[in-house]
């Protein structure tokens, strides 16, 4: 999982620069615009789109015992995977720091009240363990396309 962040962390950087090249005389070559591809990714006229980002920061609920704590973990990756085949949730991924912030998701959504909706979905929060702030948040159209991308990068999968 950490691995997979990294990766997908590292991928986002690069595309976000794909469309920037260097000539050997040291100028910049923008690429052509691709008026579909925007389209289909619901980009605006600078190749962003609006997006919800969540951070997921430790809930109320912290004392289930192991046994308890791996189901309620096992339903949240379930239902993580679920919102991305879903195409509802494009990123998701632990901190590697141990504080009160335990990781972020970003929902390919519209509003707070859709992404709210989402996150009453997750078992963790259910359970009080996780607790969800929400934020509208302006970012890259080209998120999607990571999870497709990454699916060829992935040797096993985060339930293994």
């Amino acid at each position: 999982m950490k691995r997979s962040l990294i990766i997908l962390l590292t991928m986002l950087f690069i595309l976000s620069f794909s469309a920037i090249k260097i000539n050997a005389q040291g100028t910049v070559n923008e690429t052509v615009y691709d008026s579909v591809l925007a389209q289909n990714l619901g980009a605006d006229e600078f190749g962003m789109k609006h997006y919800v980002m969540a951070f997921l920061t430790k809930g109320s609920k912290r004392s289930q015992d192991s046994t308890r704590r791996e189901e309620i973990q096992k339903a949240h990756l379930n239902n993580i995977i679920r919102l991305a085949n879903e195409g509802k949730q494009i990123m998701a991924g632990p901190f590697l720091d141990d504080t009160d912030i335990r990781g972020i998701f970003i929902f390919n959504v519209e509003s707070i009240e859709e992404a709210k909706k989402l996150t009453e979905t997750d078992p963790a929060v259910k359970a009080g363990v996780l607790s969800m702030e929400l934020h509208s948040w302006y970012g890259p159209a080209i998120l999607p396309e990571v999870i497709r991308l990454n699916k060829k990068l992935e040797k096993k999968s985060i339930m293994e």
